[in-house]
């Protein structure tokens, strides 16, 4: 069996030029939750010369719309959401030092550049295991953009959090490997 790696953000490049795509992770720590919504308010904010909510250097964001809470949990369920939504906005904010993103799907040609000109990764987790996912959520707490919702910015803390490295930062592709290895002609 892989071994898993554990990972605390903030990310260094250092740690990042360390993985490839299919390593298999555990995130520990803090972790910020965003959606296509909130992306368009912060590149808005960086276009205008704003600063940002919080400070995305070396962080990592959920791609992730939390459904309310159960009396007595911290959060919702927590699937993943198609990442592809947040690609217009991506390469902005990596540009911010932003180290990591999770979601599902793949994403387009010019995240992946992205990824690799600002040392980044995009990990994929499990669609469908929301309910899975948010026994992994110890905390979350609202930062900005309330209005937005189950799209609000969240700090969140995670223990355990199991993804996998889809797009790493020297130009690994698990979904372009997966096609090449498993797909027919």
């Amino acid at each position: 069996m892989d071994k898993i790696i554990s990972l605390t953000p903030p990310l260094t490049n250092e740690v990042v030029l360390g993985l490839s795509a299919g390593d298999r992770v555990s995130f520990n720590g803090v972790l910020y939750t965003a959606r296509d919504a909130a992306h368009k308010r912060l590149v808005a904010l960086l276009d205008e010369g704003k600063p940002l909510p919080f400070d995305i250097r070396g962080q990592v964001i959920y791609y992730v719309g939390p459904t309310p809470a159960r009396p007595g949990r911290v959060i919702g369920s927590a699937g993943p959401t198609t990442s592809y939504r947040m690609d217009a906005y991506t390469p902005a904010l990596i540009g911010q030092g932003l180290k990591g993103m999770i979601g599902k799907g793949n994403r387009g040609e010019e995240v992946l550049e992205a990824l690799k000109q600002g040392k980044a990764v995009y990990f994929a987790a499990v669609g469908g295991a929301g309910a899975l996912i948010s026994r992994c959520i110890v905390s979350s707490e609202i930062i900005a953009y309330e209005d937005l919702g189950p799209e609000a910015i969240r700090r969140v803390e995670v223990r355990d959090f199991r993804v996998v490295v889809a797009n790493d930062a020297h130009g690994g592709d698990l979904f372009e490997e997966g096609i090449s290895r498993y797909g027919r002609m």
